[in-house]
């Protein structure tokens, strides 16, 4: 595989390790494969050990002494549960943007919504959101809750969400919310949004997982 250039090559690592999960070809309890990963993607040992060391920082991978590394569970309750804590942490730096009410900022926010309302178009508008939340956590996150915001994304690769159709209809109103919060100064309700919208876009990844058959559907599942 061609490197990208402009992407750290332990990123890179972790992004298709994720994958990998995410697409099934790795399951709970598999060992991490390093020398086919360093095959695939044409890097050395070091960027990989990298990404294990962050992989299991974030909880996808635990690591045995003299044995490798090996996918931790990954279940619909894993999903839900990076989505809540993403949530969590998300609506932290929100509360910390109502409480700031930066003319500026708002300023800046109010065009990014207005591009996500103009645009049914999933990646013109996944770009737009993407921005709001840098704008946000970057701004209003401490360099420690940056550090865990960008952990808790692990399971939300923005390449599905710019081909996920529907990204407008789902997700536009928590932004709604969320800016309208941070106008008045509404530290919980811009925390509210925030939950809701990881709580739908758990739901969205669940989905797309029973439907590549990762995870089994409900009515499949013993009792």
């Amino acid at each position: 595989m061609p490197k990208k250039y402009g992407v750290k090559e332990k990123d890179l690592v972790v992004s298709h390790v994720v994958n990998l999960i995410l697409t099934g070809k790795l399951r709970s309890g598999d060992r991490v494969d390093r020398n086919e990963i360093a095959h695939a993607l044409g890097v050395s040992r070091v960027p990989i050990q990298e990404a294990v060391v962050q992989l299991e920082h974030d909880g996808i991978l635990s690591t045995q002494y003299h044995r490798g590394a090996y996918v931790e569970p990954f279940d619909e309750s894993v999903v839900r549960e990076h989505h809540e804590i993403y949530g969590m942490l998300s609506g932290i730096a929100s509360a910390r943007a109502a409480e700031a009410r930066d003319p500026e900022h708002l300023r800046q926010l109010d065009a990014l919504l207005e591009t996500m309302r103009a645009n049914v178009d999933s990646r013109a508008f996944q770009e737009a959101a993407w921005r709001f939340r840098v704008l946000i956590n970057e701004e209003y996150s401490g360099p420690r809750l940056l550090a865990v915001i960008r952990g808790s994304q692990s399971f939300m690769p923005r390449a599905f969400w710019i081909a996920y159709d529907d990204n407008q209809r789902d997700l536009l109103r928590y932004f709604e919310d969320e800016l309208d919060a941070l106008h008045r100064g509404d530290g919980a309700a811009a925390r509210t949004a925030n939950g809701g919208r990881a709580d739908t876009m758990g739901r969205i990844m669940l989905a797309e997982l029973v439907r590549r058959g990762v995870h089994p559907a409900a009515d499949s599942r013993p009792d």
